[in-house]
């Protein structure tokens, strides 16, 4: 059945097609136009007229009218192409058209036609376009046409911005549907009406696109370039992160490294600031008054912490004249131990160092002679 049906639409459009080309007694001149019928409202014919009649201008005359005899209008409304007449705009009254090209005062015909309208039909846009999302799958539909809804096809086209060409999708008038889509992504949608072909048009002719919509995860968007732009947003920020971590052990090295080189190059020099605390503390770097006072100081401590000395010289040749002077050095003795006794340095170096003549000093037993060319150490 469906294959006797699409005979007879083939034998059908052929006739219909042979009509339409048809010519007329006083057709002179075979000549090019392009016929639109914008929705079954507005006829739009139009001609080359710059190569067809150069430097001339030309009349147009149309009729809707099937029988005999014809009323032919003139054209309400022509196209001009630098001044001539290259087309005609006028409203569509009919399925069956007669047209008609004559010279500017209608007495000699270049061109005329007859042609089905309806087979030159171009669609408007979809109306009242409507989404409906259900997870991934999307369902388009929109308005149904007054007229000839069964020759129309409506088709979805969509694409994220990742995607270089259109996706598309067809289905009869007026719903198409889609799945599949990652919630992730943001998707551009655009639709339009087609006309079937050849069944109802001879010519290929669509309606144009309706307003490109976005969508992301069955929401509307204002654009999906936010999406582009977060994306390379994060791609960004994860590179850099990325290169810092590999920047940080390269600066690590490279600074162990130069610390090195660094200090064989330029070995470290002290502050005396900390060697020398006092100078700068007590002094504010006054060098010769702490010099001064460390000289004092140091001269100090080697009286108090110095052992008394005594210089002896022993003279064996001298050993009889001691029990002489033995009563005047047991004197001397006993003046130094009160010396010595008396934490008086001084004293005890002047003690041992100016021996008396004819001196005996007595040490752990021993007695020792001693005159003025003689000294003790102890």
């Amino acid at each position: 059945m469906r294959l006797i049906f699409q005979a007879c639409s083939m034998i059908f459009t052929l006739g219909n097609l042979l009509a339409s080309q048809s010519q007329s007694p006083g057709w002179k001149n075979a000549i090019s136009t392009t016929i639109i019928n914008f929705n079954n409202e507005k006829m739009q014919i139009t001609w080359a007229a710059r190569e067809l009649f150069p430097g001339k201008n030309v009349s147009f005359t149309y009729t809707f009218d099937e029988g005999k005899p014809k009323v032919w209008k003139p054209c309400p409304t022509y196209l001009l192409d630098q001044g001539y007449n290259s087309g005609c705009l006028f409203k569509t009254e009919g399925p069956t058209l007669a047209i008609s090209i004559r010279n500017s005062n209608g007495r000699e015909e270049f061109f005329s036609k007859r042609l089905k309208s309806d087979f030159y039909i171009k669609p408007n846009r979809p109306e009242n376009v409507t989404f409906f999302w259900k997870e991934d799958t999307v369902t388009v539909s929109c308005n149904k046409p007054e007229r000839a809804v069964k020759c129309l096809i409506l088709e979805l086209q969509y694409k994220s911005k990742f995607d270089k060409d259109w996706q598309s999708r067809t289905c009869k008038c007026c719903s198409v549907g889609e799945q599949g889509f990652d919630p992730r992504k943001c998707y551009s949608f655009r639709v339009r009406l087609k006309r079937r072909v050849p069944y109802c048009n001879i010519v290929n002719y669509n309606s144009d696109w309706e307003a490109e919509t976005f969508w992301m995860n069955g929401t509307l968007v204002d654009s999906c370039d936010d999406d582009i732009k977060s994306q390379s947003n994060t791609v960004i920020v994860l590179s850099c992160l990325l290169a810092a971590l590999l920047m940080i052990p390269t600066l690590l090295i490279l600074l162990c490294k130069w610390q090195r080189l660094q200090k064989s190059v330029m070995p470290a020099i002290p502050d005396p600031k900390y060697i020398f605390a006092e100078l700068f503390n007590d002094h504010n770097g006054n060098f010769q008054e702490w010099i001064d006072k460390t000289d004092h100081a140091m001269v100090q401590t080697k009286l108090e912490y110095e052992e008394p000395e005594c210089i002896i010289e022993a003279e064996s040749q001298r050993e009889d004249e001691k029990n002489s002077d033995k009563q005047g050095s047991q004197e001397k003795i006993y003046s130094f131990s009160r010396a010595a006794e008396n934490n008086d340095p001084k004293a005890a170096q002047i003690a041992c160092l100016m021996p008396t003549s004819n001196t005996v000093a007595s040490f752990a037993g021993f007695q020792i002679l001693m005159n003025d060319d003689m000294y003790v150490m102890l």
